[in-house]
């Protein structure tokens, strides 16, 4: 076969440093559109993305893409962008781990709709007890002693 032809789709998820309340509503839509520009530069798709004050979730569709570089290019691009914006945010920072679940296609609409949810959700549940619950629903080991920053 002379292409190669890669489909795969993540749900990414990482919080502030210390899940700092600091990503306000004003900046959402920047911070988006601006993780959307690294996405594609990475020849990946954004799907969907969404989050609170503290953490973000993105649906994207990788391709042939390593998703550590990728997401360390988000985090280190946007952590810079979003200092620049605002002198309020000249301690922002994203915590140094992240979670990365892979998703079928069939789960698309379901896992768009829970990120889309987002701020419902989280009037009920912190980022902590939601990230356990994505750890265990995807049977990812983990020591809690290293998960929060």
């Amino acid at each position: 076969m002379p292409q190669s032809l890669v489909k795969i789709l993540v749900h990414i998820v990482f919080s502030t440093k210390n899940r700092m309340a600091i990503i306000t509503p004003e900046i959402e839509p920047g911070l988006f559109g601006y993780i959307h520009g690294i996405v594609k530069n990475h020849d990946a798709r954004l799907i969907t993305a969404n989050g609170t004050a503290d953490h973000v979730h993105l649906l994207v569709s990788l391709g042939r893409n390593d998703v550590a570089e990728l997401i360390g290019d988000i985090k280190r691009s946007s952590s810079t962008w979003i200092k620049k914006q605002d002198r309020r945010f000249s301690q922002f920072y994203w915590q140094k781990g992240y979670g990365v679940f892979s998703i079928g296609r069939s789960q698309v609409a379901a896992v768009s709709k829970y990120i889309a949810d987002q701020k419902e959700h989280h009037k009920t549940q912190s980022f902590q007890d939601e990230f356990r619950v994505l750890l265990k629903k995807y049977d990812v080991d983990y020591d809690e002693r290293f998960v929060w920053d």
